[in-house]
């Protein structure tokens, strides 16, 4: 693995785990009102947009880190919507 590659995988992985304690507070306390839904979906668009560049380039840290990440994001629009 070169050193570029290395520093994405980082990057990805730290900004991806970053999202992890919002869905963990979120499953726990079952509320999300104080989180923004256009927040949310304005995200969701963003990293979907990331994943498709990221396949333009064939960046294997890109294509992980903001498809692991659009599911935690999916999660906590889930809990939005249901715990209204």
């Amino acid at each position: 693995m070169d050193f570029v590659t290395a520093i994405g995988l980082c990057a990805g992985t730290l900004t991806t785990i970053a999202f992890l304690p919002q869905v963990i507070k979120t499953w726990r306390s079952r509320s999300a009102g104080d989180i923004s839904l256009s927040m949310l979906i304005m995200f969701l668009v963003g990293l979907c947009l990331w994943l498709l560049y990221g396949i333009y380039l064939q960046a294997p840290p890109v294509i992980i880190s903001n498809f692991v990440t659009i599911l935690l994001n999916l999660v906590i629009l889930w809990f939005k919507l249901k715990y209204k």
